[in-house]
């Protein structure tokens, strides 16, 4: 009997499993996984994640927003005095070229004839594919300003240097040089934007950036214009790139500002915001809160500070609450003195401002670029053109809600138009754009009210044991002024050590004094 019960058993087995095997590739199929995936969803996945990190408190927060002088911290001073942490630079690379990978991802789907046609019930294709190679320069941009050569992808050019996002032919790509890369980001945004339907949506739902594709096309020759402006007289053709993207249509109004705007809840806040729910170890810096009250600088007092800034000893629950008062009196705005020792950081919290509720919410629209910009760039391009500098502070005070007699006010006041008036401006307007003010400075030498290694200031008052000012002093040997550039991340040195090595060598050197190509200042 047992034996009659064992060979049933095997038989029943033995069914079974022929069974499933004929079964097996249904079986092993994820129903939540698909092979045509829906391009806005990876588009916004991408420009999330993109924003997630260039504006949080790692990437921005503790580099380049102190750099710049927007802010200072209010406990560990190290990376204000340019001793960032590594680990910051290689999540910067790292997260870049997943996001690129994505954008790349969209063009695939849009190129390939197996799935061209199911992506167009998205979006027409060549908008979508517009609107990656657009995003994709963007990414580089940050990319090459913040290190020098780097690995590259081109949609239109198959240089054979641009090796990047090709994970299947090459895990060590090559590092093309800035020349390269920036004359190719040129091309990109000019061929995108002659590429693009105004007149038809980018994506047909889902799209948070753009929309329309008007917007895209004059999102895409800002930014040309912007690129060009920062590499003219060094990449050939530069130039002829300011002419063509005015020509071709840029931003003329806030509407076309184009910025990721935050879900208003606390399930994906903005990434300042998230942060600042359990920590407090940022403030707006003495040094800008003193250009705004006029104390430096020749232009009077900002009615943007009292945008920019909370006044003093407004808490951090009144803030997360939306319940902080904002206040037009000056004396209510210190600011945290910047690169200061650690050791002096508590002395002087209680008489500093945090960031003001119109920043540190959970809804708050990080912008990639401005109208205001633009006019700035008009002017330089115009030869300091009075005109467009006004327009540049108007559209500024406007989109931050400054009362309109205000902004009367302050421009019928303001110093001629002149290229330290207007690449100032340019400054204050760029607030929150950590990286693009970054650039500017390199490239200028503007605003000159930046403080700089060992350069003395003042303390807030009271101040503990009598001191009243401090030395502003660099950790990086070398570094006189703000930081050229970032060192290449550590994991690039180990993984792709010839590449490396070829571009440290190519650039100058991996320090953090190299200059890059366009670094005039």
């Amino acid at each position: 009997m047992k034996k009659i019960v064992l060979i049933l058993s095997v038989l029943t087995l033995s069914v079974v499993s022929n069974s499933c095997s004929d079964k097996f590739d249904e079986i092993d199929t994820n129903p939540n996984s698909t092979d045509k995936p829906l391009t806005y969803g990876i588009f916004n996945s991408a420009n999330k994640e993109l924003m997630d990190n260039t504006r949080d408190e790692w990437q921005s927060g503790r580099i380049v927003l102190p750099w710049v002088q927007y802010s200072a911290q209010t406990g560990y001073t190290e990376e204000d005095r340019y001793q960032y942490r590594l680990s910051t630079g290689v999540s910067l690379w790292s997260f870049s070229y997943r996001v690129a990978q994505d954008y790349k991802q969209i063009i695939d789907l849009n190129t390939d004839p197996a799935t061209k046609v199911q992506m167009n019930v998205y979006g027409p294709n060549e908008n979508q594919i517009a609107a990656a190679r657009v995003m994709l320069s963007y990414v580089f941009l940050t990319l090459a300003d913040s290190f020098g050569d780097i690995p590259y992808y081109s949609f239109g050019n198959k240089d054979a240097d641009f090796q990047a996002l090709n994970i299947n032919g090459t895990l060590q790509p090559k590092f093309a040089s800035q020349q390269k890369v920036y004359a190719d980001i040129l091309k990109e945004l000019k061929e995108a934007s002659e590429m693009i339907s105004t007149n038809k949506a980018v994506f047909t739902q889902g799209d948070g950036l753009f929309g329309s594709g008007e917007k895209l096309k004059k999102f895409a020759n800002s930014l040309r214009l912007r690129v060009a402006t920062r590499v003219k007289g060094v990449v050939p053709g530069a130039e002829g790139h300011i002419t063509d993207a005015i020509a071709s249509g840029v931003m003329t109004s806030n509407a076309d500002n184009v910025g990721l705007k935050y879900e208003d809840n606390l399930i994906n806040p903005s990434p300042l915001f998230d942060n600042f729910r359990t920590r407090t170890d940022f403030a707006i810096s003495k040094t800008f809160v003193q250009l705004l009250k006029g104390q430096t600088g020749s232009y009077g007092l900002d009615p943007r500070l009292f945008k920019y800034a909370s006044p003093v000893g407004t808490t951090q629950k009144q803030i997360l609450n939306g319940t902080s008062v904002e206040s037009t009196d000056p004396a209510d705005f210190n600011g945290m003195p910047y690169g200061i020792p650690s050791s002096l950081t508590a002395s002087q919290t209680e008489t500093a401002n945090f960031f003001s509720k119109n920043i540190l919410k959970p809804g708050y629209t990080e912008v990639l670029m401005e109208y205001s910009e633009v006019e700035f760039l008009l002017s330089e391009a115009n030869g300091w053109s009075q005109a467009n500098y006004t327009k540049g502070v108007k559209a500024s005070m406007e989109r931050w809600g400054v009362a309109a007699a205000a902004i009367n006010t302050y421009v019928n006041a303001l110093p001629a138009a002149s290229k330290e008036n207007v690449l100032t401006q340019k400054y204050v307007a760029l607030f929150m754009q950590p990286y693009e003010a970054w650039a500017d400075y390199r490239r200028t030498g503007y605003p000159n009210t930046l403080l700089k290694p060992g350069q003395t200031a003042n303390l807030n008052v009271p101040t503990t044991g009598g001191q009243t000012t401090y030395t502003f002093t660099s950790l990086i040997s070398g570094l006189t002024d703000l930081p050229n550039r970032l060192y290449y991340p550590t994991s690039v040195q180990t993984l792709n050590t010839a590449n490396y090595q070829a571009a440290s060598a190519a650039i100058g050197g991996d320090e953090m004094n190299t200059k890059l190509i366009w670094d005039k200042n």
